[in-house]
């Protein structure tokens, strides 16, 4: 994931085994599902070839800063601040770091939600090395600090443009998506987003739900557009012979809404090619979610599979 969304999980496994426990969990490990998530998470560090741990000491959040600057290309307005992950540690919130030899390659911030509200929001986490499955090491390790900590629930957003992200969140994590929020940042101004409005697909990450176990143990899958067409689904939005955005029928209770391949190089190439399918992923998925559609799915072809339409 390297977008406002995109770990060893030695700290916590030294945790359980010397029987600490985190102000404010209950219960034991099997009861919540922690010496599960525990055990997911170093395996997916393990697979990964990194060791993930919580950071508070200033020269650990200074490599944050610097990971984040380089990815967002944001030196001059960066991401985060030194003084404000500072804060967020000091006040018992969520920063951790994905090493490989000592180097740090990807990196994770999140902040807990109101009183009350029982949720994680993961604000930003970034890799510098694709392909390697990092950001799901980092993604499961804050899973189970989360369920240490007594929370149940992680919150975050990310690009409904962006493919890979969109199915590295709805099938590899099996987090839920709850919100479409157009426009959400305002102008963002780096280079991965570019000028585009920064429209954000808010997800909710229920820690003890069975589909998300499963997904953390590597038994994630995807939807089928091609099985959903043969179930009688319409395709609201499809790609054009131009590459562009084609509207389509959003009639039916299930519709399917397609994304481009690669909404970065499209960014580069072709912005009023890019702006255009932002209006029309827009539009699509709002008006369906207007008639009661919800996210259910997504598929490597590379389309949203929205259900319950009216």
């Amino acid at each position: 994931m390297t977008a406002p969304e995109e770990l060893s999980s030695m700290d916590v496994v030294t945790q359980r085994a010397t029987g600490l426990r985190v102000a404010g969990s209950t219960g034991t490990g099997s009861d919540t599902g922690v010496d599960g998530a525990v055990q997911a998470a170093d395996a997916a560090a393990r697979a990964a070839g990194v060791s993930v741990r919580d950071l508070v000491d200033l020269p650990d959040l200074e490599e944050v800063i610097g990971l984040l600057n380089g990815i967002w290309g944001r030196s001059a307005n960066p991401p985060m601040t030194l003084e404000l992950l500072r804060a967020l540690t000091k006040a018992g919130n969520y920063v951790s770091g994905a090493f490989e030899r000592g180097s740090l390659v990807g990196a994770c911030v999140g902040f807990f939600h109101a009183p009350g509200e029982d949720a994680l929001h993961s604000h930003i986490a970034g890799v510098s090395a694709t392909g390697r499955n990092i950001g799901f090491a980092l993604k499961l390790h804050q899973r189970s600090w989360a369920l240490l900590h007594g929370v149940s629930e992680i919150a975050w957003t990310f690009d409904p443009l962006v493919a890979r992200n969109a199915w590295f969140n709805l099938v590899k994590l099996a987090a839920t998506p709850t919100e479409y929020l157009p426009n959400f940042y305002g102008p963002m101004g780096d280079k991965i987003n570019g000028d585009d409005d920064s429209d954000r697909l808010l997800v909710r990450w229920r820690l003890a739900d069975p589909r998300v176990t499963r997904a953390c143990a590597g038994q994630s899958v995807g939807a089928s557009a091609e099985d959903e067409l043969a179930a009688g689904a319409a395709v609201a939005l499809g790609v054009g012979d131009d590459g562009g955005p084609a509207p389509g029928d959003l009639g039916g209770p299930t519709a399917l809404v397609a994304v481009p391949a690669d909404i970065g190089r499209l960014r580069a190439d072709d912005p009023g090619l890019a702006q255009d399918w932002r209006l029309a992923v827009r539009e699509a998925l709002t008006a369906l979610a207007a008639r009661g559609g919800r996210i259910d799915g997504f598929d490597r072809a590379g389309h949203y599979v929205v259900k319950g339409v009216r």
